[in-house]
């Protein structure tokens, strides 16, 4: 199917303005994207982040009479679209359901661990090699921190041990975890959805559902998690602002000697995340990439 697409430069304050015309003059989608390469880390609580200078991009139906959406963006945007920088283009013929696949392809993790998206051969047969749908949730190994987390479990020694992945998202460190040789992964997370992803991608991966249990944090069964319980290694890729609310559960679950993976914030967050678990916990040197960090530390006898 062919397709139009209105493409609208724009500042944070019009944005919104513009988004709610294009979907009143029949916007199939209308997408905002960064248009000066400005960063955005960690939102506050409660905010929607948005970038200074957008470009929208609005999908229409190929017989669109562009003339006519303009002139009436133009009288709903009381003129304001005459003074922003904006262009029609014809989209090529392509199956746009399927597009978004080329931007994943494997990624090694380490000495032993790939993850390969679900439609693609693993590079390496003999390998231990994690098939990932990234389409429901967070987690594709792409991104530093997940790949920070992924080598270092990589490097682990994880026969026998009960992993607890809090935040779990696509579910890949906890999977990760298990095709390295964990005996248990409980994987928490506060959104549904990630939890069937979680439990999509343990199915893909032939693992055991007895060995990957999946809980929203309040309905953790006290047979599975009563008050005392605690795992060997505790992995919590989240952000700042969570790992340092969440300090007290995290260390109450870890065991004594028990290992804590913690990463999704920035280098210059680390003292502050490593604070209020420096009592409990013997911190090694930080792993960075790209601004973002990963902290390992062993839990004090």
């Amino acid at each position: 199917m062919q397709w139009l697409q209105l493409i609208i430069s724009a500042t944070r304050e019009t944005s919104g303005s513009i988004e709610d015309a294009l979907l009143d003059c029949g916007a199939v989608s209308v997408t905002l994207e960064d248009a000066a390469d400005q960063p955005i880390f960690e939102p506050g609580v409660g905010e929607t982040p948005l970038w200074d200078n957008c470009q929208i991009k609005a999908l229409f139906d190929a017989t669109t009479d562009t003339v006519q959406i303009t002139a009436q963006l133009t009288s709903q945007l009381k003129a304001q679209l005459q003074t922003l920088a904006h262009r029609w283009e014809q989209l090529e013929d392509k199956d746009w359901s399927q597009e978004w696949k080329k931007y994943f392809s494997p990624v090694k993790c380490g000495d032993r661990l790939w993850i390969c998206p679900s439609w693609i051969e693993p590079p390496d047969a003999n390998g231990i090699n994690l098939s990932l749908d990234p389409g429901l949730a967070f987690g594709t190994g792409s991104h530093p921190t997940t790949h920070l987390c992924l080598r270092w479990l990589d490097k682990q020694d994880l026969v026998g041990k009960t992993v607890i992945d809090y935040g779990c998202g696509s579910g890949i460190l906890g999977i990760a975890a298990l095709l390295l040789g964990a005996e248990k992964v409980i994987a928490v997370d506060n959104d549904p959805q990630a939890l069937l992803a979680t439990r999509d991608n343990g199915q893909r991966n032939h693992i055991d559902q007895a060995r990957l249990l999946t809980y929203l944090p309040d309905d953790l069964p006290s047979d599975e998690w009563p008050a005392d319980a605690t795992c060997d290694m505790m992995i919590a890729n989240i952000l700042a602002a969570p790992l340092i609310e969440l300090a007290p559960r995290l260390i109450a679950h870890t065991a004594a000697g028990g290992q804590l993976c913690l990463s999704g914030l920035l280098e210059h967050q680390i003292e502050a995340v490593s604070l209020p678990y420096g009592e409990d916990f013997v911190f090694a040197q930080p792993a960075i990439e790209s601004e973002w960090a990963q902290l390992s530390a062993v839990k004090k006898s």
